[in-house]
């Protein structure tokens, strides 16, 4: 997540608060508010049974127990949303249900994401016949309505102009207010003998009803109702966060291509004056697909720049732009994707992408099972706390590192040239192990425990390939390495001298050197909280208790050890101004780093940067001793040496992590999964 460059969004559950309510119904050309209730009773009567037995009898609206709630959803949200319609009409939908048992349907056509609608068929005891009752998109169970319940309540035929009335101005009316539109049809099947019914009837006489083709067509339009799932307060402005990160966010959504630009216009994914594209299922296959009706990626990479939303979308569809986002080659570096989905049939493309995620209270159980994340608040702004603590967690360990690092290779350096040029090292075992537990336990915990701000989000996400150690943090290393080395070289072979004091293994000389470089690592512990050139590296240091606390405590027990340590920690006390020098060598480090960001980066060479990511997908590593185009051995190798040190280093990393109480899952997931299956 923290190098997600790409979003893929669905509408309901995400973007939206999943809370849906039923605003208008338009029925025999007149339009009733939620609530108002409809003159002819007769119709009234039907549209409250289609509603009723025509959805999951596993969805319910309950009435709030307290004045002033919200309803209470349980199941199907559009269903949920129809019942509670039923329920302002003064109508019981329990009483219809309980007249009507689902053992007592003749033929069920349940609603998937392809059809997307959904009928059921009962026997209507008025006639002796059967009823058909269907609901789903507005425009899509229009095209079956052959009749309508006109003016003055009469069942008309659709003519051109008629449908066309329809379309334009109640449910692109509709839609362009955000509203999800639902059409409600009927249809009868009378016994022959019956002469009295005319128009909408069809005969009872050896009906296929495995012919659903058949079936549901030449149906009579009853009702175009519009439900409102209103965008989720916080969405505008995490959408808003994650494109000033650098963050792409596409809506797939299932809704007509009406409602989703009113909704995506809303929540910002959609600007007024900009040419973004918003395409309908239909037209979006067209224009991603072949001569010959195959997925093209070159027709792909020319419609994503500006391709903000599919609307009417079917799995495939967003399955193939989940690919299409991953293969692209328009940019140098491969786009790092996320998808957001609660629905069963979205799990290729959780599966496909990057970082999936899952809705905790509206998904179901397939989606979670192939999301890597679960959203358990179901809210968009969520995923841009995720991406918050993913670049913070990875920056942690880019801190770690580079003070780690500086560390070490000063150590190293010193003790080396201690024991070829003097014959004794100047950091003795005792000491150089509490060096190792400044540089690693403390300053892990220090690191790790920042909290991340929204000024994390103003800069783009990592390459794919970035190296795990920049040349910006290379700079950094080996500046204040080169710095502490100086410092320390003179003060080994000349201290005694500047100071004018004795020189030997327990003495002030080798105490100085001691003291000299903890007081340069503890100030340099400041500098490497700041890894992207900033100045002020005191910058939000105190709203980090843990790392001040940690760096007094280990300041003080510093003091301790110096003045008090004696033949344990093999120093000798040092006087008021042999500190001051100490401090002011470590001082120095700060007013160096300021020195060392004015260095600029453009002159180093790009190969500089260790660690680079492999572009290479984890699952064509299985298969990479068939791959011709591959130095097997180099490769090997290469993979060896980078993984086992970026394991061993991160290692540690995680183990402060899980004795905070962070979960390991999070820190784990930074390791190189390619390094790791190498290595295994």
């Amino acid at each position: 997540m923290a190098n997600v460059t790409s979003i893929l969004a669905n509408k309901t559950g995400t973007l939206t608060t999943n809370q849906m309510t039923v605003i208008q119904c338009h029925l025999a050309d007149k339009f009733y508010k939620s609530g108002e209730p409809i003159q002819d009773p007769v119709y009234s009567k039907l549209l409250t049974e289609a509603i009723s037995i025509n959805s999951s009898y596993a969805s319910k609206t309950l009435h709030p127990k307290i004045e002033g709630e919200k309803m209470t959803q349980i199941g199907n949200k559009i269903d949920c949303a129809l019942l509670g319609y039923v329920l302002s009409l003064g109508q019981s939908y329990q009483k219809i249900r309980y007249q009507n048992p689902e053992d007592s349907f003749l033929k069920v056509y349940p609603f998937n994401s392809i059809r997307k609608y959904m009928g059921t068929v009962i026997k209507n005891a008025e006639t002796g016949g059967y009823r058909v009752f269907v609901k789903g998109g507005a425009e899509i169970v229009l095209s079956c309505c052959k009749w309508f319940v006109g003016p003055d309540n009469t069942i008309q035929q659709f003519e051109n102009f008629e449908r066309k009335t329809i379309l334009e101005d109640v449910i692109e009316r509709m839609a362009s207010h955000g509203l999800r539109v639902i059409c409600i049809a009927y249809k009868d099947y009378v016994p022959k003998k019956i002469e009295h019914f005319k128009n909408g009837i069809e005969f009872s006489v050896d009906i296929d009803w495995d012919d659903e083709r058949s079936v549901l067509e030449h149906l009579t339009c009853l009702a175009i109702i519009g439900i409102q799932n209103t965008v989720h307060p916080d969405v505008p402005e995490a959408i808003f966060k994650c494109q000033k990160a650098g963050i792409t966010i596409r809506m797939v959504t299932g809704d007509n291509i009406y409602t989703a630009k009113a909704i995506a216009t809303s929540c910002g994914i959609l600007k007024p004056g900009e040419d973004d594209i918003i395409l309908d299922g239909k037209e979006y296959n067209k224009r991603i697909r072949d001569e010959n009706g195959e997925f093209s990626q070159i027709k792909m990479d020319e419609l994503l720049p500006k391709l903000c939303v599919v609307a009417r979308a079917q799995p495939s569809d967003k399955y193939f732009l989940a690919k299409g986002i991953i293969d692209s080659t328009i940019s140098f570096n491969r786009e790092v994707l996320a998808v957001t989905s609660n629905g069963t049939n979205d799990a290729p493309a959780l599966k496909k992408a990057d970082v999936g995620f899952a809705m905790g209270i509206a998904g179901s159980e397939v989606a979670k099972e192939a999301s890597d994340i679960i959203l358990t608040d179901d809210n968009f702004s969520s995923i841009v706390k995720t991406i918050m603590w993913s670049r913070n967690i990875y920056d942690s360990i880019a801190k770690f590192l580079q003070f780690q690092l500086t560390v070490n290779i000063v150590a190293v350096v010193v003790v080396f040239v201690g024991a070829c040029v003097i014959q004794d090292t100047p950091l003795k075992a005792v000491q150089m192990l509490w060096i190792n537990l400044i540089m690693d336990t403390f300053a892990s915990l220090a690191f790790t425990t920042e909290p991340p701000t929204e000024d994390i989000l103003k800069r783009k996400s990592y390459d794919r390939t970035s190296p795990l150690i920049s040349k910006m943090m290379l700079r950094n290393i080996v500046g204040h390495a080169i710095y502490q080395l100086i410092i320390l070289i003179i003060l080994i072979f000349a201290g005694d001298k500047i100071f004018d004091i004795r020189s030997h293994p327990a003495s002030q000389h080798f105490t100085i050197v001691f003291n000299t470089f903890v007081m340069m690592t503890l100030f340099n512990e400041l500098n490497a909280r700041k890894i992207h050139c900033e100045r002020n590296i005191f910058e939000g240091l105190f709203s980090n208790p843990h790392f001040y606390w940690i760096w007094i405590f280990t300041f003080v027990f510093q003091i301790l050890i110096v003045q008090f340590g004696g033949e344990w920690f093999s120093t000798s006390p040092l006087q008021w101004h042999h500190w001051l020098a100490c401090l002011g060598f470590g001082v120095g480090t700060l007013l160096w780093g300021q020195i060392v960001n004015c260095i600029p980066l453009d002159n180093l060479p790009d190969n500089i940067a260790v660690g680079s990511g492999n572009d290479v997908e984890h699952e064509d590593l299985l298969d990479l001793g068939a791959e011709d185009s591959f130095d097997e051995k180099h490769s090997r190798n290469m993979l060896w040496n980078r993984g086992e040190i970026k394991l061993r280093t991160q290692l540690r990393v995680v183990q402060a992590f899980q004795s905070f109480g962070i979960p390991s899952k999070a820190t784990v997931s930074v390791v190189n999964k390619a390094d790791a299956k190498k290595i295994a």
